[in-house]
């Protein structure tokens, strides 16, 4: 009974928003409403104590929309501005070979998006500039999916990782410092290393996997077959083995935030440059079946190659070169690299005593270079936002920087800026009950008079690993799959997950490191079924209402991954701590 109850709040998410088809914003406050209660009644959790856990919940939130706000206002800059259009169109102009746009746009493009500004962006934005290109709508949405899913664990700047896994194991911090001898930061660093590793060693195929989809499902009928994809073979791995090295040495030797978009850049770039030169480019040129032999349901209500598919009508993008095009995403990783790797900026960047204190009767608030709130309705609990330091802030300033550097006029920044916030409506609310709802979980635990040591959280981890036993790493990431399917975000899902990862593993006797890891990755591959990001990118191309078709078809490199990561989590908790365990034998 406690077990059921303690999952009851993610039940009504699987049910509302999966069996109901309702969207987040009314589903999460339901579900948010069902874990006050079963806080109050069944945990014995105090009024006080779960407005103070939904409290850090909405803090969290903040800080996810800060970032996501930034990452909006550059891309929608970069638009406004042509610049976006010039690094599609220097993409596309390598081949007319639909398999080599593939790789270039719905791979290395999408990736890059996703590592810049993540949270359902790339499908949303690749798939109509496929559309443009005169790819079928179903296959440029398949295709921008599928090939954006092994930088999901670092979209956004790394927001999955740095919000998703780091923030919610604070609430662990002893038990990581005494036991494992890493603060939460460095122990968050470690599992993003490891995810890394698992892409790298799954996810190197997925320009492959991606072309494959393309050309068996959508060539001629007669001739269904995946030869046209092995004639790109050596095309479609190198570009896959070209992102993961500098993505996995990204994750193993800078911090979160860089992996797929240096992976992005340097694999992209390699890729561009040998094509150019003539190496990899296929010998016959494959293309779709003619127009008219289509199915009706590839096509929605716009028609590919339709003139005004491109995004916002641009001025100046058609003489720009590529560099300059490039400039504002290039500066910010130079920032970021600066902000992260010299200790005194970060240090000073993170310095909560660089501030105004405020003691009031519900806490005490800090306005600075951090914005917290600390011993909340005097529970004890405490949240903040590092506002400077985290990506939103270098985002917003490449974007300003953006400005002079286009010539672009205040029409054109304003429609910048109100697009993005108006992309913030719906993720807002979403994003602000469903991660209340998660601390509520998370916490419950520790409120003072709490019916039960172990939070709902813990109480689940504990249960399904009794389940599975010793098969547990086996299907770790499918548990953060499910979390990404429902929620629509590899970062709710690590939010939701990654203390349930961590427990289990610690009730399993076995690296929590390597299986929060499992988590992180399996939160990615979820967004392969994600109805949220499904409908966002089907929308952008005239198709709702094709939803199942995406699903079923976007199931086949879903359970590739789970398996294979699976094989592989299975291989590093268990085999080769004995046979490497300086660098297996990990915490």
């Amino acid at each position: 009974m406690d077990v059921i109850l303690a999952a009851l709040p993610l039940l009504v998410v699987a049910v509302l928003l999966v069996g109901l088809l309702w969207p987040a914003t009314r589903a999460m406050p339901i579900a948010w409403i069902v874990a006050l209660v079963v806080g109050l009644i069944w945990w014995n959790n105090s009024p006080t104590w779960l407005a103070s856990a939904s409290i850090v919940g909405v803090m969290t939130a903040l800080t996810i929309l800060w970032i996501v706000f930034g990452a909006l206002v550059l891309l929608y800059t970069l638009m406004q501005a042509g610049a976006f259009d010039r690094i599609n169109r220097g993409f596309a102009a390598v081949s007319e070979d639909r398999r080599v746009q593939i790789v270039l746009l719905a791979f290395f493009l999408a990736t890059f998006i996703e590592g810049a500004a993540g949270f359902g962006t790339p499908a949303a934005v690749v798939a109509p500039l496929l559309l443009a290109l005169g790819f079928p709508a179903l296959a440029a949405v398949i295709a921008a999916l599928i090939g954006h899913i092994i930088a999901v664990t670092y979209g956004a700047v790394g927001t999955p990782i740095i919000v998703g896994i780091r923030d919610p194991l604070e609430v662990y911090e002893d038990e990581i410092v005494t036991d494992g001898g890493m603060t939460v930061a460095e122990y968050s660093n470690e599992v993003a290393a490891w995810a890394a590793t698992y892409h790298a060693l799954v996810g190197f195929v997925m320009p492959l996997f991606a072309v494959g989809m393309v050309v068996y499902f959508f060539g001629p009928r007669e001739e269904r077959s995946i030869k046209p994809a092995l004639e790109v073979a050596p095309l479609c791995l190198f570009a896959g083995i070209a992102f993961a090295i500098p993505y996995w040495l990204s994750a193993w030797f800078l911090t979160a935030e860089f992996p797929s978009l240096i992976g992005a850049m340097v694999g992209g770039a390699i890729t561009v440059a040998l094509l150019r030169a003539g190496y990899f480019q296929p010998e016959d040129e494959w293309d779709f079946p003619p127009r008219e032999e289509w199915p009706a349901h590839w096509v929605g209500t716009i028609e590919p190659g339709a003139e005004g598919v491109n995004g916002p009508d641009t001025t100046g993008g058609s003489s720009m070169s590529l560099l300059r095009a490039w400039s504002p995403y290039i500066f910010l990783v130079v920032l970021l690299v600066i902000t992260r790797v010299w200790d005194p900026i970060a240090e000073f960047l993170t310095d909560a005593d660089f501030g105004v204190d405020v003691a009031t009767p519900v806490g005490e608030f800090t306005i600075g270079m951090v914005l917290a709130w600390g011993d909340i309705f005097g529970q004890g609990l405490s949240a903040d936002i590092a506002w400077v330091n985290v990506p939103g802030f270098w985002l917003i300033l490449s974007a300003l920087i953006a400005i002079p550097l286009f010539g672009m006029n205040g029409g054109q920044v304003k429609e910048a800026w109100r697009e993005a916030g108006e992309k913030l409506v719906s993720p807002f609310i979403a994003l602000v009950f469903v991660i209340a709802m998660v601390q509520v979980m998370l916490l419950s635990g520790q409120a003072p008079g709490a019916a039960f040591e172990d939070s709902m959280i813990e109480l689940l981890a504990i249960a399904t690993a009794n389940l599975f036993g010793p098969a547990y790493p086996f299907i770790a990431a499918l548990i953060g799959g499910l979390g990404a399917a429902m929620a629509g975000s590899n970062t709710v899902s690590n939010i939701t997950f990654g203390g349930f990862q961590f427990t289990a593993a610690h009730e399993l006797g076995i690296s929590s490191q390597i299986m929060v890891g499992t988590q992180a990755v399996g939160g990615a591959v979820g967004n392969l079924v994600a109805i949220h990001n499904i409908v966002a990118a089907l929308a952008t191309v005239g198709l709702v209402g094709q939803e199942g078709r995406v699903i079923r078809l976007n199931l086949i490199p879903l359970f590739y991954y789970a398996i294979f990561v699976g094989f592989w989590a299975m291989l590093f908790v268990y085999v080769m701590p004995d046979v490497l365990p300086a660098v297996f034998d990990v915490y």
